[in-house]
């Protein structure tokens, strides 16, 4: 199965590539997407990948593996890939998995590491100073 009979549309721009992930993905559609992707990428000078996924329609952890290997296959070719379309249980399955920044959003900031508001670390009066 080809990326466009299983996403949609790719399109092709002087700033970018848009590349569309279809409603479910098979482990078995991995391998073709990552190769489709691959060929888009092959000789063009580096930009970014626009990985739409408005289109998934029940993600699970097969999409969220086609998503870093998607990601895997424009990092070896010189390109940077963003997320795009994702709602919120894809969001939700992100983080669950702990890959918010390994798969970023189009348009998102990176989280600062923070802590909560009201919570200060302390210290044990016998613990070296870090």
């Amino acid at each position: 199965m080809s990326s466009a009979a299983a996403g949609g549309p790719i399109r092709v721009a002087a700033s970018g590539i848009s590349f569309a992930v279809g409603a479910a993905v098979a482990r078995a559609d991995i391998p073709v997407l990552c190769a489709d992707l691959a060929e888009l990428l092959r000789g063009r000078a580096p930009g970014i990948v626009c990985c739409d996924v408005a289109g998934v329609v029940r993600p699970d952890v097969v999409t969220i593996e086609a998503l870093a290997r998607l990601r895997l296959t424009a990092r070896r070719h010189g390109w940077h890939l963003v997320v795009t379309g994702a709602g919120p249980g894809l969001l939700r399955l992100v983080g669950l998995l702990g890959l918010t920044d390994a798969l970023p959003e189009s348009g998102r900031q990176p989280e600062h590491r923070e802590e909560p508001g009201g919570v200060e670390e302390v210290g044990h009066g016998g613990d070296p100073p870090a």
